[in-house]
């Protein structure tokens, strides 16, 4: 294989991977530069002395659930039915398409907004699905005449949606997620709504379809970005107690627990900080200065980027005299180990973007975009 070829698997993996094993700085993975929160490893460090070290409920910690239903109270009515804690929000989309692949009859296309992360993508493909990319228009806004007519003639019946997004950090309004419902209603497709992010927004706090959940529209989300935590693997499902009872069953013949001392520290954790309300406000705080930051230092060298509401990410298109984007990553981390992940990797529909994670200390932050700058610099 050539050093510009595409390799197998994931660009995340196959980029972050390289400063794993020979160092740099990582702006590639989905990893924060953030301590998670003190008080939380020192719950880990009380619990940890616990009886605590074999199998959780299938369900997930009962103090945890508990703690989930009175938290999304405030926003809707729930019981501990329509929970399911499981090995972070990867596994819970997972499990949810498994599950959606199992009551729908016959052939179908799923759909995911373009560009798109990239289990959105790869399920289908796993599962011998057809999948299909939708655009944004300017990277924002979306033509729902045109999204009605695809999803009738193509046959959708599932589409993701999340919010903030990765790679792009669209935040949705309210009336654009409402008009998704609406065609779900009409139409007869699910919706994955994946909310990873949602508490790692800059300025106004993203719309979260909660009262929406029910027969169509599944709600993931994960404590992995919100505390720092991503090694520890820890997410939930939220949806109508019907479908839940049959996902649980699935769910024991496949991840069965997550890991129960883990679960007990966040449930810990969170009776002491209101879910961690401080540390939320200072991450928002440091989330939004690196963010500024890199998105300051890519316009002057001439990148465009994409709006971004929040997450982690910036969705940049090279400069006009770069054309191959996986060549720019190889190169720039060959020449200044700073490992970035190629636009190719969420959608084939062009070869000029980079993703790159911006949740960094501000030191580590400002070398990369040094490094940077030599690089295009010396191109």
């Amino acid at each position: 294989m050539g050093k510009y070829d595409l390799p197998e698997g994931s660009l995340i993996s196959f980029m972050s991977n390289k400063v794993k094993k020979q160092g740099g700085i990582n702006l590639a993975q989905g990893i924060p530069g953030f301590d998670p929160p003190a008080e939380l490893i020192a719950s880990l460090k009380t619990v940890i002395r616990n009886p605590v070290h074999q199998y959780a409920p299938g369900t997930g910690n009962n103090m945890l659930i508990e703690q989930l239903i009175e938290h999304y109270s405030k926003e809707a009515g729930f019981t501990k039915d329509n929970f399911l804690v499981c090995t972070g929000a990867t596994e819970g989309i997972t499990l949810l398409y498994i599950y959606i692949k199992n009551i729908v009859k016959g052939s179908y296309t799923v759909l995911a907004f373009d560009p798109a992360y990239e289990s959105y993508r790869h399920l289908p493909r796993i599962f011998g699905q057809r999948y299909i990319d939708f655009p944004f228009e300017n990277y924002e806004e979306i033509d729902y005449e045109r999204l009605e007519k695809t999803i009738k003639e193509e046959k959708v019946k599932l589409i993701f949606i999340a919010s903030p997004g990765n790679p792009l950090g669209k935040t949705w309004s309210r009336g654009e997620i409402e008009k998704i419902i609406e065609l779900s209603n009409k139409y007869r497709f699910y919706i994955i709504f994946d909310a990873v992010y949602r508490d790692l927004y800059f300025d106004e706090k993203p719309f979260m379809p909660l009262s929406y959940i029910g027969e169509r529209l599944f709600y993931v989300n994960s404590f992995s970005k919100k505390y720092s935590i991503t090694g520890w693997r820890i997410g939930y499902i939220i949806t109508s107690a019907e479908h839940m009872q049959k996902i649980r069953s699935i769910h024991d013949y496949t991840h069965l627990s997550s890991p129960s001392p883990l679960q007990h520290a966040i449930a810990l954790y969170n009776s002491k900080t209101n879910f961690g309300e401080d540390y939320l406000a200072e991450m928002r705080d440091n989330l939004g200065w690196s963010f500024n930051i890199l998105k300051n230092a890519l316009k002057e060298l001439d990148f465009s980027t994409a709006e971004t509401g929040g997450g982690y990410f910036i969705w940049a298109a090279l400069p006009g005299r770069f054309d191959n984007d996986f060549k720019f990553a190889v190169d720039l981390y060959d020449k200044k180990k700073v490992a970035v992940i190629p636009g190719v990797h969420f959608t084939e529909q062009s070869r000029r973007f980079i993703r790159l994670n911006f949740a960094r200390k501000v030191d580590e932050l400002n070398e990369a975009i040094k490094r940077l700058k030599d690089f295009c610099r010396e191109y």
